[in-house]
């Protein structure tokens, strides 16, 4: 296991478009895909009305994780961001525009959150998988 420094998870957040995000609501913890940005030090996205804008404002207390599995180098990583997730608004919102920030899927998110960052740790790990030598090989 390598310990990855700030920066490499910094670089690993900005080169990934993908994460999840886990929040409160109502005395129980959910985990949602988001699509997201980085900018300033800050994990962007936009999202609808729906539990995850309730969430975010019921308790601002959030944790974001992206990761990667590679097959053919037998390896994996995961980056966790812990912080606090606020809805932007007026310019604040309007100066997202300019981020690689769009629905994945064809429904209206106007509403955009940045979860300022407290918190920020990284792991890649080398994959033993000693089980796949028992797959059998395709011919």
């Amino acid at each position: 296991m390598q310990v990855l420094s700030e920066e490499e998870c910094w670089a690993r957040l900005d080169a990934t478009e993908i994460g999840r995000m886990a929040y409160h609501l109502a005395d129980e913890v959910h985990i949602a895909p988001v699509n997201y940005a980085v900018a300033d030090g800050k994990i962007i996205f936009r999202t609808a009305e729906g539990s995850k804008l309730l969430g975010v404002v019921m308790n601002e207390d959030v944790a974001f994780e992206i990761d990667r599995i590679d097959d053919e180098d037998e390896a994996a990583w995961s980056v966790i961001a812990r912080g606090k997730a606020h809805i932007l608004e007026g310019q604040d919102a309007r100066d997202t525009d300019n981020l690689r920030l769009r629905p994945w899927i064809s429904s209206e998110k106007f509403n955009v959150v940045a979860i300022h960052v407290a918190e920020l740790s990284g792991r890649e790990f080398h994959l033993a998988r000693p089980w796949r030598h028992m797959i059998p090989d395709e011919a």
